[in-house]
């Protein structure tokens, strides 16, 4: 069954389908390919949690020995012998041998990195869906959206629920492209592919001072436009924005050169990726004038911000997978609605405890061969989860 309006520019519609509820069997046999699932969400958390413990005390380790060996630079524009395969702190104003240029529109500036962004204007289809149950019936009703904006990928209008009147281009007619300088320098010390590619903070380029290049072409505001009204655009038109990263040379529209700061081994006058005797690589990249401690401190930041964003992220696996794995338990139950919905509470609290025990244990585990004092003390908090349960059952069970 299906409804259709239309909003002004937005365009929408109802489908509502239907299929028998399934059978006590067929639910069954979707909860137990869950449980397949849930097990291997569960090792994968494992296998999360240990190498991050691993990879976090080593990259600290590396980084506390990169700041013992850093030798900071009095000079960027001479290169001494002494310093020859050395870990090295260096600070100044970007450079870079020639322009980088798009001819098709006119635009040359003094950058590290030129990017091209192209966009279409193109219909996009948005779902929103509600299931319901009704005459012993799994019905659901979704409601299909459609709207026109500017995207910088094509949206392929052959998946929309509804094609006609939606349809569009199948590919655009200009390509966005990211152009990056071939010899990029700080001082006398040219910077290897590495820290090139950290040279990533972009801003969009101000086309204010351009004339459009061609009679096809409009430039409105910061963009340009391949359209016969950029003001009310139609599907298949095309907007084009231009950014940069790593000002390398004094622009009167944009200011002086880019400021950076870089940590990385010496080698003639290349800077390279730095081997540290913890396995770890150093090659270090900020933007603006850092002093050695400063660097050193945002990478141990960076690395703590890492190190619990994969913790969360392997509890929350192992949370899911035992969850899953529990799961055909609510399944044997789930005509009563009472007792359903107390096993529901029990399997979650279940799994919140296992997981935040197992979790505990695995970093522990760890952390074993490194800081052994700490892996014991993370191994006996482990088991305050399981306690606390217990401790909660004991007294309902007397009573």
């Amino acid at each position: 069954f299906q409804q259709f309006s239309d909003t002004g520019s937005r365009k929408e519609h109802v489908k509502i389908t239907s299929e028998p509820k399934p059978g006590f069997l067929e639910r069954l046999s979707e909860t137990s390919g869950g449980m397949l699932i849930g097990l291997g969400t569960f090792l994968l958390a494992f296998y999360l949690l240990f190498t991050n413990e691993g990879r976090a005390l080593r990259t600290a380790r590396s980084l506390d020995e990169g700041l013992s060996l850093v030798v900071p630079l009095d000079s960027i524009h001479s290169i001494s012998q002494q310093n020859e395969g050395r870990l090295v702190h260096l600070a100044g104003a970007l450079s870079t041998s020639k322009p980088l240029f798009d001819p098709s529109y006119g635009l040359s500036i003094q950058a590290v990195k030129l990017k091209r962004n192209v966009e279409m204007y193109q219909w996009v289809e948005y779902e929103d869906s509600k299931e319901y149950e009704e005459n012993g019936e799994i019905k659901k009703e979704t409601k299909y959206s459609y709207n026109t904006e500017w995207k910088s990928e094509v949206v392929n209008s052959r998946n929309f629920d509804r094609e006609i009147g939606h349809k569009n281009p199948s590919a655009m007619a200009v390509e966005s492209f990211t152009a990056v300088s071939p010899n990029v320098q700080v001082g006398s010390f040219v910077l290897s592919k590495g820290l090139v590619d950290k040279i990533d903070d972009f801003k969009q380029l101000s086309l204010s001072h351009l004339e459009d290049p061609h009679a096809d072409v409009t430039r409105g505001g910061d963009y340009f436009y391949h359209s016969d009204n950029p003001r009310r655009p139609e599907v298949g038109d095309l907007r084009v924005s231009f950014f940069y990263a790593g000002l390398s040379g004094d622009d009167p529209h944009l200011g002086s050169a880019d400021q950076v700061t870089v940590v990385a081994r010496q080698r003639g006058d290349q800077l390279i990726p730095y081997h540290t005797k913890s396995g770890d690589v150093l090659e270090i990249l900020y933007p603006g004038d850092l002093s050695v401690e400063e660097v050193f401190q945002r990478e141990h930041e960076s690395n703590t911000m890492k190190t619990w964003a994969l913790r969360a992220a392997g509890w929350l696996s192992m949370f899911v997978g035992v969850s899953l794995m529990t799961r055909i338990f609510y399944t044997l139950v789930d005509w009563f609605p009472v007792v359903r919905d107390l096993v529901n509470i029990g399997l979650k609290a279940f799994a919140l405890c296992v997981a935040s025990s197992l979790s505990l244990l695995t970093i522990s585990v760890g952390w074993l061969f490194y800081r052994p004092l700490w892996a014991l003390l993370l191994a006996l908090l482990s088991a305050v989860p399981i306690v606390v349960a217990r401790s909660r059952v004991l007294p309902k069970k007397q009573q």
